[in-house]
Parts: structure tokens; C-alpha cells; sequence
């Protein structure tokens, strides 16, 4: 029995990271729906509301804005609005320089947390589209086009882009740019069989006329928009060519803290998912599952696994009648060593992040499990912070390079 209880942990891994993104691969070859996109020039440009987050951002806002301006889209049709959460620092001012340039401030001298924030700043967007995003997160000239455009076609209510991590010679940036690209494969597969159901909040565009305030204590506001927009039967769809840059945090600690706070987003959603989860579509249910409700129940699935499989060795079965599946000799002593393998190189990888800044060859191979297991320990500590209460609507801005 308790054998079982290993491959059913395995299983489970194995199908979130694998398994899942292999079969909507498959899916999609035979069952995609293509969207009903005109060429670029044939309908007018929509005007559009790029509102950018910022909370003691003073080391990046004007290079933010500065970004902004630089965007290639229409100026008569680009609102640039700024939601200014709280004052600890001088953002506030930097954007009010940038006023005769056409830069819009909503301000808040009390500190309500992101999705308020937002909620405030819809109450003077102008744009027909609104575009989520980041005071640390940079577009590429023609990102907005191309954003925009899957919304020519009626059935899509949002688009996100993509995310790109900058300097990728860098030990943390490569692993985590790994984990972008992976996340763009099956943003892509999904959105192919029809929506995604993961969205990157840096680069998020939405119809205003479908925006629905989340409640203020939710930590994932960008899945929380996604969702709803999907409850109300319409598409979210990835665009890969809208891209975005983003600096990774300043370190592994830092990184991980990002992460905590983003499972513990899952792990409240989780607790929501009655009233986020499209359950007339149960094609997307079985996505949103897969893609976002599993991951935060790998950490679990790993440490069954290898607890299972100390218990087997240490009370072998006798007379197995099939003793590969029971893990019977020689079977449960070689998964076991798999297993301190894998985390010995996770160590490793670890190790050789914090002591050298490049990456290449072998290194990059350890960053891989490396970067498996303190994702997954991240997720435990989302899950301490959920469950304390300790982590809030409220974030915590993550030093960067480069800051």
C-alpha cells in the first residue's frame, strides 16, 4: 500500500510538470480554435489605458514612464496613468514631472494594496482597452500592437503578453528565464484549445467594459481579472510577440519571496475557486486545475515520495508478487538513490548560483533542479503565510538588479 502512495505522488508530479503540458500539446495539434483576427490596418487602433502600478518605485519609475512614451502607438489614442499606492518615497513627485508629457496620476496618500488601487485608477482610464503593468517591467516598442491585436476579434476579452528576463547570462536569470519559456509553451497550447488560464499581471490587457473589481483582500489580483472575464464567457488569450523586460530580483532569497507571496495567491484562490472557476466550461476547469490548482501541491507530492520510499526500504515487502510496482529489492533502493541524486544536484545548483554570477554548461544543467526545489519550498512558505494571515493584499516591493 504504501508503495502506491509513491507512485501516486510521482504521478502527480509528473503529470503537473509534464504530463498536463504534453497532452495540451496534442489537444491543441487537432482541436485549436484560431481567432478571427483582421489584418493589421483594416479597423482603426483602439484607444487604450496603459495603468502602471507603483508603489515606492522612485529607482525605476522614470525610466518606466520614459519606456512608456517610447511605445509605438498612436499618442492621441495612449492614456499613460500611473496608481500611486501610499507615499514612502518620491514616486509620486518623479510622475508628477512627467505631467506635461501627458503622464496621468492617480494617488492614494493611504496604503490599500494593488487591486485597489486599480480599481481607483478605472475610475479615470479613458481607453476603450486597459493595460495592466509594472513599474519594473519594460515593453518593447511594438509590444502594445501586438498586444491588442487578438482583441479584434469580439469572443477575447483579455491578452497577456510575455515576460523576458534580462541578462540571461546571469546563474538566477537562467533558470528563472527557463521557467518563462516553459510557462510561454503552455501559455501558448492553451491558448491554441482556446483561452490560457495563467497571465502575467506586467503585461495584461483587458476590455474596460469588463472589468470587475476583485475583492480587496485578494493577493492574486491579475488571475483573479482573468478568471472573470472567463466566468463571463469570454476569451484570454496569449500573445507571445508582446513582450516584456523584467530584471530578476537581487537574489535567490528575494526570488523566493516573489514566489511565496504568489502561491500564497493560489492557495487563497484555491479556498475561492467556487466563485472563480468557469464551471460551465469544464474543458478550462480541468486547465485551470492543471496549470495553477497542482503546483501548489507538488511540494507535498515530493516529500510523499521520498517518505514512501524510506518506508518501503526500511519494511521491504516479502514475496512481492510484483515487485517492480511494490517496489520490492532492488526497485525501491534505485528510486531512492534517483531521489537523493536529484536533490543532491538541487544542493549543488544552489551552491554554485550564489558563488558565480554566469552561467554555462554544467552550471545551467544544476540550476534546473535547483530552481524545482526552492520553487517548491517557496510554495511551503506561501502556504505559511496564507494560512498565519500574515501575507495581505498589501505587496512588498523585491529589490532588483539594476535598481
Amino acid at each position: 500500500m504504501i508503495a502506491y502512495i509513491f507512485w501516486l505522488c510521482l504521478l502527480s508530479i509528473l503529470y503537473t510538470y509534464a504530463f498536463y503540458p504534453a497532452i495540451l500539446w496534442l489537444l491543441a495539434r487537432f482541436f485549436s480554435t484560431p481567432l478571427r483576427v483582421l489584418k493589421d490596418g483594416r479597423i482603426p487602433l483602439p484607444s487604450v489605458t496603459l495603468l502602471i502600478s507603483a508603489y515606492n518605485e522612485e529607482a525605476v519609475i522614470a525610466q518606466k514612464l520614459e519606456n512608456s512614451l517610447s511605445i509605438d502607438y498612436p499618442g492621441g489614442k495612449l492614456q499613460i496613468l500611473v496608481a500611486v499606492d501610499g507615499q514612502e518615497d518620491r514616486t509620486r513627485e518623479i510622475v508628477q514631472s512627467f505631467a506635461n508629457r501627458g503622464v496621468d496620476l492617480s494617488f492614494s496618500k493611504q496604503r490599500v494594496g494593488k487591486i485597489n488601487a486599480i480599481h481607483r485608477s478605472m475610475q479615470v482610464a479613458r481607453g476603450d482597452i486597459v493595460v495592466l503593468t509594472d513599474a519594473n517591467t519594460f515593453f518593447r516598442p511594438d509590444a502594445l500592437r501586438y498586444l491588442i491585436a487578438p482583441l479584434a476579434d469580439p469572443a477575447v476579452g483579455a491578452v497577456s503578453g510575455a515576460k523576458v528576463i534580462s541578462r540571461q547570462d546571469d546563474s538566477l536569470a537562467s533558470s528563472e528565464g527557463l521557467y518563462w519559456k516553459y510557462e510561454s509553451f503552455i501559455k501558448k497550447q492553451e491558448s491554441r484549445l482556446g483561452s490560457c488560464t495563467g497571465v502575467s499581471g506586467e503585461i495584461f490587457a483587458l476590455r474596460r467594459n469588463l472589468f470587475e473589481s476583485a475583492p480587496s483582500r485578494v493577493i492574486n489580483d491579475d488571475f483573479y481579472l482573468a478568471m472573470q472575464i472567463l466566468r463571463k464567457g469570454h476569451r484570454v488569450v496569449y500573445a507571445p510577440d508582446a513582450l516584456t523586460y523584467e530584471r530578476i530580483s537581487l537574489s535567490a532569497r528575494d526570488e523566493a519571496t516573489r514566489r511565496a507571496r504568489i502561491v500564497a495567491g493560489r492557495y487563497q484562490a484555491l479556498w475561492m475557486f467556487a466563485r472563480l472557476l468557469p464551471l460551465k466550461k469544464p474543458m478550462l476547469v480541468w486547465q485551470i486545475f492543471s496549470h495553477k490548482f497542482l503546483r501548489p501541491v507538488v511540494p507535498f507530492a515530493m516529500l510523499g515520495a521520498l517518505l514512501a520510499n524510506l518506508a518501503v526500504i526500511l519494511s521491504p515487502v516479502k514475496d512481492a508478487a510484483n515487485p517492480w510496482l511494490q517496489l520490492a529489492g532492488p526497485t525501491g533502493w534505485l528510486w531512492l538513490v534517483l531521489q537523493v541524486l536529484f536533490y543532491g544536484l538541487a544542493w549543488l545548483g544552489g551552491r554554485l548560483q550564489q558563488q558565480t554570477r554566469k552561467a554555462s554548461g554544467l552550471e545551467k544543467i544544476l540550476y534546473l533542479p535547483a530552481y524545482l526545489v526552492n520553487s517548491n519550498l517557496a510554495a511551503l512558505s506561501g502556504l505559511t503565510l496564507y494560512l498565519s494571515g500574515r501575507q495581505t493584499n498589501l505587496w512588498h516591493r523585491v529589490a532588483r538588479r539594476g535598481d
